[in-house]
């Protein structure tokens, strides 16, 4: 088998690697890809990539029992250092953060990776905080307090414009650039988020007003051009080991064109087999002296949250007070819908759906935990067989976390209501007594509820589609990813968000919960990886790459 080497940077929990490197055992493929180096700043997640990396050194049928103990909580993680593979895996993961580690280091540590390989593939997407559609409403909005402090408007928007042009994290897809432009991989993905089409240069000077995205477009086409003017670019050019390449930039969703709109690089993942709705632009660019044009992504079958974690096992919320038993926790969520006052709130069948949950469960549930020992129903899909693993013996990292009584409340009638409409019900529909208190949203004397900016603060997750983005923001409160069982009454778990975003059941991630939320939010979909590992290996094969042997 042919193996084309990558480098990962902005590696994150590692979803693009894992995509890639999984590629040609999970498609029994001619052409495979070998992680040569991952690099993330975030000393958390690197120890994931340490761990997968030790795994992904194994075929998957030789992964020593040792790593399976260790990620069910039966071995501690130093158990591993016994196997020669350990050491490789820690020296494969770079813990650093791009921008800050010094140009010579970096570049030299890239180029001893590479070990001389010309034809090679870079992922990684830089940072998109500031780039988000949320993130620019942050940075360029005017809340409601500026306006009752009866601020400068206009002033207060160029202060917001200049602290979004100068936040270092939409600069750092120029670290991205550099090392397209030293190094000149065959093959380069990048991913960002949506907002990335939409975003402008708020700055004087020529490019003031210029659309991000064009800009970066250009930047990519010619990277050496881009860098000129660069304060490093004389120091940059000194590693460089051959003369400067164009790029040719293609979209992933349609077939070769001459030109491609910016709509054209953005990727609808629910169209592809991932069972959520993320939307995230990808940028397939292919050096200028390999003669290939690749081929598009192939749409599949829909996938919804039903399918991808409807066979796990159910589980209880805990309470964030201090938890209780379930007579005790049913109890507590009883009382506090007497403390709201008034009837049951919804419709009948709404009505029925709680009081059949208050008053007559008859399965009681625990919190779940960090490995339970379970065999999960099989499904003979293609998805399923991603994600699946006998030797697991069960479920990992699939404990609900804990909530205030009041929002429990909340979760149990917004997943009755979504049960019985088939959509998650917006603030505007909900009955008053439920309404969060919070100064968007408001009622008049006749109950007429508004929730400007609001109205999806309590989401629930429909069983029948793909789920919402599963972002970050999953780390601080489970208010947007409610389950869509009402009998359950809690957020989505670690392990449920990983299925959502297609990470294999054996994928540990290393931290407290909140920072194994923060990971899985922050990845590209594997799954969705692995298909583009498809389209680059086609790439190689076609330019006759695939079985080059200079590295």
């Amino acid at each position: 088998m042919a193996v084309i080497p990558f480098i990962d940077i902005f590696a994150g929990p590692g979803g693009l690697s894992e995509g890639f490197s999984r590629f040609a055992s999970f498609e029994n493929a001619q052409t495979g890809f070998e992680s040569r180096l991952a690099i993330e700043k975030d000393p958390v997640a690197a120890r994931t990539l340490e761990l997968r990396s030790f795994y992904r050194a194994f075929p998957e049928a030789e992964v020593p029992d040792d790593y399976y103990q260790v990620i069910r909580g039966r071995k501690a993680a130093a158990s591993l250092s016994l196997h020669p593979e350990w050491a490789k895996a820690e020296q494969h993961v770079w813990n650093v953060e791009l921008g800050v580690e010094p140009a010579e280091s970096l570049h030299r540590r890239i180029a001893a990776a590479l070990d001389g390989a010309r034809n090679w593939v870079l992922l990684g997407g830089p940072p998109c905080q500031a780039y988000s559609l949320m993130g620019r409403a942050r940075m360029t909005g005017i809340g409601a307090d500026a306006r009752q402090a009866g601020l400068d408007l206009e002033e207060l928007r160029q202060v917001k414009r200049h602290e979004f042009a100068a936040d270092h994290r939409h600069k750092l897809y120029r670290e991205y650039l550099r090392i397209v432009a030293v190094h000149q991989p065959a093959v380069f993905v990048m991913e960002n988020v949506k907002g990335i089409l939409s975003s402008r240069i708020n700055v004087t000077g020529d490019n003031a007003g210029e659309r991000v995205f064009e800009h970066i477009r250009r930047d990519l086409g010619n990277p050496w051009g881009a860098l000129l003017g660069d304060p490093e670019y004389e120091r940059l050019r000194t590693f460089r080991q051959e003369e400067p390449h164009l790029y040719h930039l293609h979209s992933l969703v349609v077939g070769p064109v001459r030109e491609f709109p910016d709509r054209d690089f953005l990727i609808r993942s629910e169209d592809y087999g991932i069972p959520q709705k993320r939307h995230r632009v990808i940028l397939l660019g292919i050096r200028d002296d390999l003669a290939a044009q690749p081929t598009s992504l192939r749409p599949s079958d829909a996938v919804t949250v039903k399918h991808a974690m409807g066979n796990f096992p159910n589980v209880r919320s805990g309470l964030s007070k201090g938890d209780v038993d379930w007579a005790g926790w049913v109890r507590e969520i009883r009382e506090a819908f007497k403390a709201h006052g008034g009837p049951l709130p919804g419709s009948k069948a709404v009505q029925e759906i709680i009081c059949d949950f208050l008053y007559n469960a008859d399965e009681e549930l625990d919190r779940g935990a960090a490995f339970i020992p379970y065999e999960l129903p099989r499904h003979n899909t293609e998805l399923a067989r991603w994600y699946e693993d006998a030797r697991l013996g069960g479920i990992i990292q699939h404990e609900a976390r804990s909530h205030m009584t009041t929002d429990l409340t909340r979760y149990l009638y917004a997943a009755a209501a979504a049960q019985v409409s088939g959509h998650s019900p917006k603030l505007e529909d909900w009955p008053i007594q439920l309404l969060p208190k919070h100064r968007n949203v408001r009622h008049d004397a006749v109950g007429k509820v508004t929730a400007e900016g609001f109205s999806d603060r309590f989401k629930v997750q429909i069983w029948g589609e793909a789920s919402s983005t599963v972002t970050s923001h999953i780390a601080k409160d489970g208010h947007y990813f409610i389950h869509p069982d009402p009998m359950q009454c809690r957020s989505l778990t670690v392990r449920e968000a990983a299925r959502l975003q297609t990470f294999p059941d054996n994928y540990f991630f290393w931290g407290n919960r909140t920072q194994q939320y923060h990971q899985v939010g922050n990845a590209v979909p594997p799954y969705l990886a692995c298909q583009i590992a498809e389209v680059v290996a086609r790439v190689m094969e076609a330019a006759g790459l695939a079985g080059a042997s200079d590295g």
